[in-house]
């Protein structure tokens, strides 16, 4: 072991010796021949490095190029998640405008904070208190339909059940007043029935008499019975059927028109607002007019896009008459210029032309002129 130590160490002093030698002869030989030795170098002994070394270059822009597309793409596929909550936020906030315009009065806006408490999420902070005129038992609403209820009142802030809550109850009815009962949130997970789909976010509607049978997709509202919510407000619609063992009334699950996660801005209405009105037509106008303004934002977008086409095709007719007259070399007459004999023509023969004035004989005295 220490022989071949002791001649690798040798092998290595005789090359570094080499090596001085050469570049103590490189110093002083003669230009031209330092730049022909040094591309022989290049050609045959250097051209390996020289090659690795540009493949390394490469590698390495190509990496960084990967790089830089990778997050590219990552930040344009963020941009385009926010984006999509943001238009969800834009038509919610829409909905509340138009729901607004139609209550007109008796009503304040309020965001729904999450309880971060275990056991709260069937609750909601608002950010309204009694400053405004919030009080407890006054609905909580939204474009869609009912939330829930205000339960606790502060100076600048309330808390709300959500209609989810085991303690919320509202009496309904179906939109055509032929069937009413009572809304309670359906606790378990799914449905009782086999025919109906398991849901974690369902209410039950209770006590509606036998003779009352609702087909799935009835709409139910609110009946303003009980002095808590009034008449009118969308509940949700009805899927089916659910078989209990009463057999005087009937109970039927009702898929809820606001589910609780989508609950963020809601409106308060005020204790003035719900004493004995009906606020029925509030929700189908509401409705009405979100979609006519859905319809006039598309037309107006297809309005502009036909006026930019025609314009553009105004444009492209414009350039090619300039270029046919630019080959031809006839300059051409513009559309609003027209002979004065073809006016003539087209005059009624015994009209005077009262666009001109009549020429003055040279023998007619002025006016005012003594003779």
């Amino acid at each position: 072991m220490a022989r071949a130590v002791r001649s690798g160490t040798r092998v290595d002093t005789v090359l570094l010796v080499a090596c001085c030698v050469m570049a103590l002869l490189a110093t002083v030989l003669p230009l031209n021949l330092r730049e022909a030795i040094a591309g022989g170098l290049r050609r045959t002994v250097v051209a390996p490095l020289v090659s690795l070394q540009e493949q390394a270059v490469r590698g390495r822009s190509a990496f960084l190029s990967r790089d830089a597309t990778t997050s590219r793409l990552d930040s344009i596929a963020l941009r385009n998640m926010q984006l999509a909550k943001l238009e969800t936020e834009n038509e919610r906030l829409r909905g509340l405008l138009g729901l607004g315009r139609e209550l007109q009065w008796g009503f304040v806006s309020a965001e729904a904070l999450r309880i971060a408490d275990i056991g709260e999420e069937h609750s909601r902070t608002l950010t309204v208190g009694s400053r405004v005129g919030v009080e407890p038992k006054t609905p909580v609403v939204a474009p869609e339909g009912l939330v829930g209820m205000v339960r606790t009142v502060d100076p600048n802030s309330s808390i709300a059940i959500l209609w989810s809550h085991s303690d919320f109850a509202a009496s309904a009815m179906s939109a055509d007043r032929s069937a009413y009962g009572i809304v309670y949130p359906h606790l378990s997970e799914s449905g009782r029935d086999a025919e109906i789909p398991p849901e974690r976010y369902l209410m039950e509607m209770r006590g509606v008499a036998f003779r009352s049978a609702l087909k799935p997709g009835t709409l139910i509202v609110t009946s303003g019975l009980g002095g808590v919510y009034p008449a009118g407000i969308p509940i949700g619609t009805v899927l089916g059927e659910l078989r209990t063992s009463e057999g005087w009334a009937r109970t039927y699950l009702v898929r809820p028109a606001v589910r609780p996660p989508d609950v963020s801005n809601v409106i308060v209405l005020l204790p003035k607002r719900i004493q004995g009105q009906s606020l029925e037509r509030v929700w189908r106008s509401a409705t009405s007019a979100d979609s006519a303004a859905r319809h006039i934002a598309a037309a107006g977008d297809s309005i502009a896009r036909r006026a930019a086409a025609d314009s553009v095709r105004a444009a492209e007719a414009a350039a090619a008459r300039r270029g046919a007259d630019s080959v031809s070399g006839q300059p051409v007459q513009p559309a609003a210029t027209k002979p004065a004999a073809a006016d003539t023509a087209r005059r009624p023969k015994g009209r005077a032309d009262t666009t001109r004035p009549a020429p003055r004989k040279p023998d007619a005295p002025r006016p005012g002129a003594q003779r």
